[in-house]
């Protein structure tokens, strides 16, 4: 007979209640405490509105996702030795080649504004913004704190950097961004068969996500992994699934990938206050190993300086982002789908690939400066919308 699950949320609860309550004490050099938040709804600026999605065409009448990459000397936005929140895993700062930093990208049918990381903080003064998911979700929450920390250098901030729980707070004006690392969004515990992935059920740390203002969720890359890597405190690997009342070892990915996004929206549909909430889902982003998907059999990121021309990849769509769209379609819940997929296909010269600090090859994350820092920039256009 099995034990009972043990849910894995007790330290994530832990952590953020430690968080909060120096969230109330101001005035400690010890724990760099921020100041109280605003709770106030959002303002009719930045009102909730749904996106309906029609593929990737928005009904705003501006596809922000279709698109090309153009030569673009302003470019960057920060120097990554000007911004101390870069993990050295997005860090190319030994990579000799620079001109991959110098793209900015144009859509077809109107122009984005340029990120203004001041009047981001003023707009969102004494909100909060989490972004939830693995460690994509990281690498545009490292890029986001450097865009604005670039705009306000001498901003007094409140930084602490924990696992599942991270914040970055620019003291001055209340706005908190949040990381909460959990790769699959659904829950993994451990019983007497070992480590458990869960596809029905949301219990682990979930209450932490409610109260936020603006919510940017992820999903898909550890789908792929099963039982040979963990991270910090919490392993985010798996001995079997539970898919309904089934205990397997293991099932079709993409079948776990939607059956586990379902509980998800089930999850934000039932908790989540649109009137308070605007949330996003961060697309599937590409990775770059096999180069016959570009035309290039037998490379892959590695020397890449350049990005592929033109809007389409010739490697096609991605099965993953099709689950996406679908999930996203049934929901109730507003929810606005930062498509990045296809623009990040064209970006095979945008990764790490040996100078991401590990000694291997990784044609995953993506560079600081970099990439997220368009998916920011997208996402400012949004809220803007």
């Amino acid at each position: 007979m099995m034990g009972k699950p043990i849910p894995l949320f007790l330290l994530p609860l832990l952590i953020f209640t430690i968080l909060s309550r120096a969230d109330q004490a101001l005035g400690s050099d010890q724990n760099r405490n921020v100041s109280h938040r605003n709770r106030a709804a959002l303002d009719a600026a930045g009102g909730v509105g749904k996106v309906a999605l029609k593929g990737r065409k928005q009904t705003s009448g501006c596809n922000l996702f279709q698109g090309r990459w153009i030569f673009d000397a302003s470019y960057p936005f920060y120097d990554s030795s000007m911004c101390p929140f870069i993990d050295s895993e997005f860090n190319c700062f030994g990579r000799p080649d620079k001109q991959f930093l110098k793209y900015s990208w144009q859509p077809d049918s109107c122009s984005i504004p340029r990120f203004d990381g001041q009047a981001f903080l003023n707009k969102w003064r004494g909100k909060r913004v989490m972004f939830v998911g693995d460690s994509l979700s990281l690498n545009m929450w490292e890029s986001l704190a450097c865009m604005i920390h670039s705009s306000v250098p001498d901003s007094k901030i409140t930084f602490i950097k924990r696992t599942p729980l991270s914040s970055l707070t620019f003291q001055e004006y209340g706005v908190t961004l949040y990381l909460y690392r959990t790769p699959y969004l659904v829950d993994i515990s451990r019983e007497d068969v070992g480590r458990v992935l869960n596809l029905g059920t949301i219990e682990g740390g979930a209450d932490v996500w409610k109260d936020m203002d603006i919510l940017v969720f992820n999903s898909w890359h550890w789908w792929l992994h099963k039982g040979v890597q963990s991270q910090g405190f919490i392993p985010y690997t798996w001995d079997f699934i539970r898919n309904g009342s089934s205990l397997i070892r293991d099932m079709d990915r993409l079948d776990a990938f939607n059956k586990g996004l379902t509980t998800w929206a089930q999850w934000v549909d039932q908790n989540v206050k649109i009137s308070q909430t605007r949330v996003f889902f961060q697309g599937i982003s590409p990775t770059h190993y096999m180069g016959r998907e570009w035309n290039e059999p037998r490379k892959t990121c590695n020397g890449q300086m350049q990005p592929l021309t033109g809007s389409t990849y010739p490697g096609g769509s991605l099965p993953a982002a099709s689950i996406v769209s679908r999930v996203l379609s049934s929901m109730k819940t507003p929810v606005y789908l930062l498509d990045i997929t296809t623009l990040s296909q064209l970006r095979k010269d945008a990764h790490p690939s040996t100078y991401g600090g590990d000694g291997g090859t990784d044609c995953s994350h993506w560079c600081l400066p970099g990439l997220p820092d368009t998916w920011n920039q997208l996402l400012y256009a949004a809220l803007s919308m």
